[in-house]
């Protein structure tokens, strides 16, 4: 249920209604809008008809029930789009278009430094890099894990960058929330519901990937853990969906976009780096994401992809990116967002 409170209700209105909601066994959520707050009731669905007596409380226009299965997520709760602010003047869901850049991993101080440098000279706004990798391959490389994190911080420390990173574990939530202005969840941790209810007790903002079989309906559920949690800072990012074909590393679900426009407030982030998986194809499918109204990119950038430690065929030279981010001020324009 959502109970929208009348225009000009007061703080004491807003105290009572949900102290009400608490002595029914449910969990009040205030969203607050431009003209009115609208408070989120979430519980068991059983017995929910008892919330209907609110009505009858001083300052409550009227009391709606949700029909999605995700409540906080649901435009039904908040038709307003939300915004996400990652540093001072750094805003997803604005009218400036995000970019985040930055390698698949970070290998090493040079390598981190130069591309935090060129990443933003190039005008991306935050700066993304794996310290921690999960890897199909026990074999392969999984990261410098705190010593990345510490690099990660250092690159922050000279360009003025936010700094995006992935955290993979439960157990190193409070570690990755110590350097980084972002948390990542990636697309093999979408279902990850002991991470996910962690990250929904954190003041920081989380950026989290859709799985590779994972559809719209389940990656919003996903989404309501951690904004059941208390965290709604939460953005969106498709990344690619396991398909048939073998042309690409994932087929990139530009649909997804306007379908997720339609269901939810919550800002979208697209990833065409993992979605195509080779460098050629990520400029066209940025163009092609702004175009279908993305909020932000995350883009793998690399100074030498050719010895990246992972990923480096999907990673963007400098220079590549560069002409890219030019190209794509024209898009951002052409839908009334700027770089």
């Amino acid at each position: 249920m959502i109970i929208v409170m009348r225009h000009g209700a007061g703080k004491e209105a807003l105290a009572e209604v949900k102290n009400r909601i608490r002595e029914y066994g449910y969990k009040p959520h205030v969203i607050h809008g431009e003209t009115r707050n609208v408070i989120g009731a979430i519980g068991d669905e059983r017995g929910k008809s008892v919330l209907q007596a609110l009505e009858s409380l001083p300052g409550v226009e009227s009391v709606v029930p949700i029909l999605k299965p995700y409540k906080l997520a649901s435009k039904e709760v908040k038709l307003q789009r939300t915004s996400v602010e990652i540093a001072p003047g750094v805003v997803v869901g604005g009218d400036q278009l995000i970019v985040m850049a930055g390698p698949c991993s970070v290998e090493s101080q040079e390598q981190i430094i130069e591309t935090a440098h060129a990443v933003k000279a190039a005008g991306a706004t935050v700066l993304r890099g794996g310290a921690f990798k999960p890897r199909s391959s026990p074999y392969s490389f999984q990261g410098m894990e705190e010593e990345g994190l510490k690099l990660l911080a250092l690159a922050r420390e000279e360009t003025g960058l936010p700094i995006v990173t992935e955290v993979v574990n439960p157990r190193d939530v409070d570690l990755v929330a110590k350097y980084a202005d972002v948390m990542q969840v990636g697309a093999r941790n979408v279902q990850n519901f002991a991470l996910l209810k962690m990250l929904g007790k954190i003041d920081k903002p989380v950026l989290l990937k859709r799985g590779m079989a994972t559809t719209i309906q389940e990656f919003l559920m996903s989404a309501e853990y951690i904004l059941s949690e208390g965290n709604q800072r939460v953005m969106l990012c498709e990344r690619g969906i396991r398909t048939f074909e073998t042309a690409t590393r994932n087929t990139l679900d530009i649909s997804a976009i306007p379908v997720l426009r339609e269901q939810t407030h919550l800002p979208i982030i697209i990833d065409p780096s993992h979605a195509t998986g080779h460098a050629s194809l990520v400029p066209s499918m940025c163009y092609a994401s702004v175009a279908a109204g993305c909020d932000g990119l995350i883009v793998e950038v690399h100074p030498h992809p050719e010895v990246a430690a992972s990923d480096g065929p999907q990673s963007l030279r400098p220079e590549v990116f560069t002409e890219m981010m030019a190209k794509l001020a024209e898009f951002a324009a052409v839908v009334g967002k700027t770089l």
